[in-house]
């Protein structure tokens, strides 16, 4: 039961399972991941994210509405006391790298290009950027739909 969240005696609610998303290097994959993530499902899921914030990244989650700019950057060892449920890397090395955290139920890897890494006159970055937060915007929603639809088999 705990994939769906737990009963929390003291609160008389549920608890939100707790989804980590990282990202190694210098990249911001993770924190447009958790934007994403928070705004889709944040009613029922709690959405933590490790890795770089990077100032494109903040610009290209403006123009869809997402405000990530109050997001700092953590290292995922700042997460290892926390019951984690679920573990979402969003880059090859972060999945290499990846220790387990306890609680954890789920790992998931889903890869995507580096916009940091982009080259070029400010524009052609800020369409890398786009093009990736696009394609995390599609998996996370997705993502989200698929746990709403646990939520609803579960009661």
């Amino acid at each position: 039961m705990a994939q769906h969240g737990e009963w929390n005696q003291t609160h008389h609610q549920m608890t939100k399972p707790s989804i980590l998303i990282l990202c190694t290097g210098n990249s911001c994959r993770s924190h447009l991941a958790e934007g994403i993530l928070r705004a889709v499902a944040g009613d029922i899921l709690d959405v933590h994210s490790a890795g770089y914030v990077h100032p494109l990244g903040i610009q290209v989650m403006k123009e869809i509405d997402i405000d990530i700019s109050a997001h700092h950057s953590k290292h995922m060892n700042d997460f290892l006391k926390q019951d984690i449920e679920t573990v979402v890397t969003v880059c090859g090395n972060a999945d290499q790298a990846c220790p387990m955290f306890p609680g954890q139920v789920n790992r998931h890897h889903w890869g995507f290009d580096d916009p940091a890494h982009a080259t070029g006159t400010e524009e052609e970055k800020l369409a890398v950027f786009r093009r990736v937060r696009d394609e995390i915007r599609r998996v996370f929603t997705a993502y989200a739909y698929g746990r709403r639809d646990q939520l609803k088999a579960a009661k």
